[in-house]
């Protein structure tokens, strides 16, 4: 075969496979419904805003459907990461509108024998999943990521989650918008501060905390990662000491499971 109708055929069958996937619907109507505050440590929802375009956000999430195992899987890593964080915050938005406004928390939406979170009403990769699915399973039970930044981006539409990003999350800049999320929520005091000489962290690091300690980075103490975030905890040269020997006392905050949205 001539090598310039190999090339031609591989230009034109390698995008319909390997092409990343389009979340430029997802980022406008983040950039339209999320409201920035504190430089983007807190955002609240315009859940309203996203009624009104409910529609649009529809589309997107069965075009996130649309795509089979074998195409995501040929995705790089980043890519791959992306969409399943993307698509996990989309579907909580969803899920939120199917009560909206008559709810104060996501717990609402649960009952007795059941969360939210487990519900399975998903249909992504070929199953029908939940969100616990896609987090715990697709995301942090895969082995492919082993990231525990993912805990900042992922958003449970609550006022103690990690603020919910104004724009869609993207395989060629993953890693500048996961190191901006921990920044920014590290930073935020309403969820971890210095109280006396005691680090009060959010529940998140309690929850979560083996997924600090996996090696991630060569962190193998929730510690070792706290250390190589001090400055956006603003520790003091005693806390960090303490952080360092192993000896600094740390307590976890309440959760606020309240709904997170504007105007409330």
């Amino acid at each position: 075969m001539p090598k310039t109708l190999l090339l031609a055929l591989l230009m034109a069958t390698t995008p319909l496979w390997a092409a990343a996937p389009d979340h430029t619907a997802w980022n406008t109507l983040l950039a339209r419904h999320v409201d920035v505050r504190d430089s983007g440590s807190v955002t609240t929802v315009d859940y309203a805003g996203f009624a009104a375009e409910r529609g649009s956000l529809q589309q997107y999430l069965q075009a996130l459907s649309a795509i089979d195992r074998g195409r995501f899987d040929g995705w790089t890593k980043a890519d791959q990461l992306a969409f399943l964080i993307n698509a996990y915050n989309a579907w909580t938005i969803e899920l939120i509108l199917e009560a909206w406004p008559d709810l104060e928390s996501i717990k609402d939406l649960g009952g007795f024998f059941r969360s939210p979170w487990s519900r399975s009403f998903i249909p992504l990769l070929g199953k029908t999943r939940s969100l616990d699915d896609i987090e715990h399973k697709l995301i942090r039970g895969s082995g492919r990521y082993r990231d525990p930044r993912i805990h900042f981006a992922v958003n449970c539409a609550s006022i103690g989650c990690p603020a919910l990003r104004a724009e869609a999350y993207r395989g060629a800049e993953l890693e500048q918008q996961l190191a901006e999320q921990t920044r920014l929520f590290l930073e935020d005091r309403t969820r971890n501060r210095m109280s006396g000489e005691t680090l009060e962290l959010s529940s998140i690091f309690k929850w979560y905390r083996e997924d600090f300690e996996k090696q991630w980075q060569g962190y193998a103490r929730l510690e070792d990662f706290l250390l190589d975030h001090a400055d956006a905890l603003e520790l003091a040269p005693a806390a960090r000491a303490g952080l360092r020997a192993g000896t600094l006392d740390i307590d976890f905050l309440a959760y606020d499971w309240r709904l997170n949205a504007s105007g409330r």
